[in-house]
Formats: structure tokens, C-alpha cells, sequence
């Protein structure tokens, strides 16, 4: 992939998102997508997560947190477009 068409994006994602697999299903979903990054819980009950690579598959990184896993009931998704780090490879981070 061309480093120049790399893109990067931070999402938080509020609702139910917590203890429902969000963390682990994004994972595959990441990495089916091709996608590096991370993703992690936040104290206040919310998803964080940072996606980082082809701009389509990015994209639909970002789409697939509107709705998550099966059991999440998201409310509301920010997304901030961000520099890309270089990441290698996507991982849940505790």
C-alpha cells in the first residue's frame, strides 16, 4: 500500500458497548478489513478505537461502530480524522 494513501481515525463509541464483545468483534472485523490499530474500553463506559489504513476500508471500520456486535446498542459514534501512526497490525488494548 502506498504510505501516502493511509488514512487514520479515533472513534469513540457511547452507548451499550461495554461487556457485549464489542472490543474482541471489532478486532476480527479489523483485521478482515486489513485495518490496523487498536481498540479499548473507557472508564466511562464508552469504546475507544483508532483504525489506520486504506481509506475505504477505514471508512467502513468507522460504519461498522454505528452499529457494532449483535448485543451493543450504540447511541452516538465521534469520529476524529487523525495522522497516521504507522501502525502494523490491530490489538485490543486493555
Amino acid at each position: 500500500m502506498d504510505p501516502n494513501s493511509r488514512v487514520a481515525r479515533t472513534v469513540v463509541v457511547h452507548g451499550r458497548v461495554q461487556g457485549v464483545f464489542f472490543r474482541d468483534t471489532c478486532r476480527r472485523e479489523a483485521e478482515t478489513a486489513r485495518v490496523a490499530g487498536w481498540v479499548r474500553n473507557e472508564p466511562d463506559g464508552s469504546v475507544a478505537a483508532l483504525f489506520e489504513g486504506h481509506q475505504d476500508a477505514v471508512r467502513a471500520m468507522v460504519d461498522w461502530c454505528r452499529s457494532g456486535p449483535p448485543s451493543a446498542r450504540v447511541s452516538r459514534v465521534e469520529v476524529t480524522e487523525v495522522e497516521p501512526t504507522g501502525a502494523a497490525a490491530f490489538e485490543v488494548r486493555f
